[in-house]
């Protein structure tokens, strides 16, 4: 699963339960079969809370123990989807509903990994969150993307689950894998 090499690219993630997943997965290979965009399809269904960054292979378990901590301090926080939306002109998106309980998940995450990687004077400042489930991106060109949104624009889609874990995933050359999951185990406020 890790590279070898002496950084891994990782990011952190909510990801929803195996049978959305199922459902969101059906959609971008839709994409990848209707629209030749597969690139969503190069990891498993989820929110991203911290985009990828680069960490030391050697420092891995430091990162891990950090993360199992965090996560400790956190309640579980409940996800609803609806519908789709876009980010013109080439990523297409399940919808995730805001709520202050994920915006604060995601600050704070957010948060404790600009401490982890304090040394990294670099790193681009956070974008504003967002919250979506990509379905199409990158490789959706915008005559792609100009064919797909009216079929998704308004298109029903609705789910909720509760996220009770962080997933750390890494970059294995080709695909983002499932690297390790924190109980988000605080009890709700």
């Amino acid at each position: 699963m890790l590279v070898n090499a002496p950084q891994q690219r990782l990011f952190l993630a909510l990801l929803p339960p195996a049978d959305l997943q199922e459902q969101v997965t059906a959609i971008k290979q839709q994409f990848a079969e209707q629209f030749a965009s597969r690139a969503a399809l190069r990891s498993p269904p989820h929110i991203t809370l911290v985009p990828p960054f680069e960490w030391p292979t050697a420092e891995l378990t430091a990162l891990t123990g950090s993360l199992e901590e965090f996560a400790k301090e956190q309640a579980p926080v409940t996800v609803e989807l609806h519908g789709f939306g876009a980010f013109a002109p080439r990523v297409i998106y399940i919808h995730v509903e805001p709520s202050s309980e994920l915006q604060q998940l995601q600050t704070r995450a957010q948060q404790h990994m600009s401490l982890l990687l304090r040394q990294q004077a670099t790193t681009p400042p956070p974008r504003p969150f967002v919250p979506h489930i990509t379905v199409a991106f990158r490789d959706l060109r915008p005559d792609q993307f100009r064919a797909a949104w009216p079929l998704f624009q308004n298109r029903p889609f609705q789910g909720s689950f509760l996220a009770s874990a962080l997933t750390l995933l890494v970059h294995d050359g080709k695909r983002w894998q499932v690297f390790a999951e924190f109980p988000l185990s605080a009890a709700k406020g």
